[in-house]
C-alpha cells in the first residue's frame, strides 16, 4: 500500500519496520527502485530489497524517522530523515546506528507514495 502524501512514507516505514512486517516494507518500494542499505552497497527492484531489509529486521532492535524535509515537485518528491535504530545485539551489547537520508518517492496513479531511491546513509554512500 503506498503512502497517502510522500512525508508519511516515513511512518509507514516506521512501523512496518517496528512491527517486523518485511512484506510492508517491501510495498513502499516501486517494483525497479534502488536502495542503498549500507555504504557502497546498491540493491535494485523489490527481489533485492526484500533481503536487504531483512538483513535490517534481522539485527532486532527499534527504529525511529525523524522527517528532516520533504519537497515535492509534481509526481516526484525529494524527502530525508534522521533515522536511528536502536538494541542490543547478540553479545547483548547496546547499539545505536544511523544517518541522515537522501530518498526520491513518485506519486503513484493511486495518489499514493512509493520509493524510488531510498539512500538510508545520505552522503556516506561510498561510490554506491
Amino acid at each position: 500500500m503506498s503512502a497517502r502524501g510522500a512525508g508519511h512514507i516515513h511512518r509507514q516505514f516506521e512501523d512496518a519496520f517496528n512491527d517486523r512486517d518485511l512484506g510492508a516494507l517491501v510495498a513502499l518500494f516501486e517494483d525497479d527502485a534502488a536502495l542503498i542499505p549500507q555504504p557502497g552497497t546498491v540493491v535494485r527492484g523489490r527481489d533485492e530489497i526484500g533481503p536487504a531489509l531483512q538483513q535490517l529486521l534481522d539485527l532486532g532492535g527499534r527504529i525511529t524517522l525523524d522527517t528532516r524535509g520533504v519537497v515535492e515537485v509534481g509526481d516526484l518528491a525529494y524527502l530525508t530523515n534522521r533515522w536511528s535504530l536502536t538494541g542490543t545485539d547478540a553479545d547483548g551489547e547496546p547499539f545505536d546506528i544511523g544517518a541522515v537520508t537522501a530518498e526520491v518517492a513518485r506519486r503513484q496513479p493511486d495518489g499514493g507514495w512509493l520509493y524510488v531511491i531510498d539512500n538510508a546513509w545520505g552522503d556516506q554512500h561510498a561510490d554506491a
